[in-house]
C-alpha cells in the first residue's frame, strides 16, 4: 500500500527508515505542516517527528521556563488531581515514588506529599539528579513528558527500569485517535512535542515491557507489571 511505496521517499525525508520506538522499518509520512513533518509507524502506530525537526535543547528549555505552573494554581492542581486520584487507590500507604519529568516546579510531588507519599523528582533540565535513576520505586509518575522524548525506546527503557516488580507507572499524555483532527490539533503545534501515542502504541509498549495497561479518559494510562 501507500506506506510501503513511500519507503524510499521516507528515508530521504526522514533520514532513516526505522521507527524510533519499535525500530521497525514500516513508516510513512502521516502529516506535514509548514514547520514539521510527522511520520507514523505501521508496526507500533507511533506518530513521531524526525530528528531534523527537533528544536535544540537550549530552545526547549527556554520554552519550559515560560511554564507558569505553581502549587498555588488551583486549575493546575485540579488538572494533576484527575490523574493522581486514579493512581492513589492502587498504592500502598506511604509508598515511595519518582516523578519522571517533574518540570520547573514539582507540583505533583507536593500534592502527593499532602496525601502521605514521598516522591523524588527527576527532570532533565530542572532536577538532573542521576543517582535517582539508579534506584527502584514503588511507583512512577510521568505527566506530560513522554511526548517530549527524543529517543523514545531508550527513554521508555529507563522509565520502566525504575519501578519495582508489581509497581505502578502512571502516564499522562494526550492520545491520538481516529477522532483526532490532527491538522488542527493543539497538541501537535508545540515544537517540543515529538512523539504522539495512540491506545495501540501504549498497548504495544505494555506488551514489549510485559505490563498491563488501563486507560482512563483520553489522556491517562496506568501500567503495572506482574508481581
Amino acid at each position: 500500500g501507500f506506506f510501503i511505496e513511500q519507503y524510499q521517499l521516507n528515508s530521504l525525508l526522514y533520514g532513516s527508515t526505522e521507527c524510533p520506538l519499535c525500530l521497525k522499518g514500516e513508516i510513512g509520512l502521516f502529516h506535514r505542516d509548514r514547520l514539521r513533518s510527522f511520520f507514523k509507524c505501521l508496526n507500533c502506530q507511533l506518530v513521531f517527528v524526525p530528528p531534523q525537526f527537533h528544536i535544540s535543547e537550549v530552545n526547549e528549555k527556554e520554552r519550559y521556563d515560560l511554564h507558569q505552573n505553581s502549587f498555588e494554581d488551583q486549575n493546575y492542581r485540579d488538572f494533576l488531581g484527575k490523574f493522581i486520584n486514579h493512581l492513589i487507590p492502587h498504592l500502598q500507604p506511604g509508598a515511595y515514588g519518582l516523578d519522571y519529568g517533574s518540570g520547573p516546579v514539582p507540583v505533583l510531588s507536593m500534592i502527593m506529599a499532602e496525601r502521605g507519599f514521598t516522591v523524588d523528582n527527576y527532570d532533565l533540565y530542572y532536577s538532573q539528579n542521576i543517582s535517582l535513576l539508579h534506584r527502584q520505586y514503588d511507583f512512577l509518575t510521568c505527566t506530560e513528558t513522554v511526548e517530549h522524548f527524543r529517543s523514545p525506546l531508550k527513554d521508555w527503557m529507563t522509565l520502566t527500569s525504575l519501578v519495582k516488580k508489581g509497581g505502578w507507572i502512571g502516564i499522562m499524555t494526550e492520545l491520538v485517535s481516529e477522532q483526532t483532527e490532527f491538522a488542527s490539533w493543539h497538541y501537535k503545534g508545540d515544537p517540543t512535542h515529538l512523539c504522539f501515542y495512540s491506545k495501540e502504541t501504549l498497548l504495544w509498549l505494555a506488551n514489549y515491557f510485559q505490563l498491563k495497561a488501563s486507560f482512563i479518559g483520553s489522556s491517562v494510562v496506568l501500567l503495572v507489571g506482574e508481581e
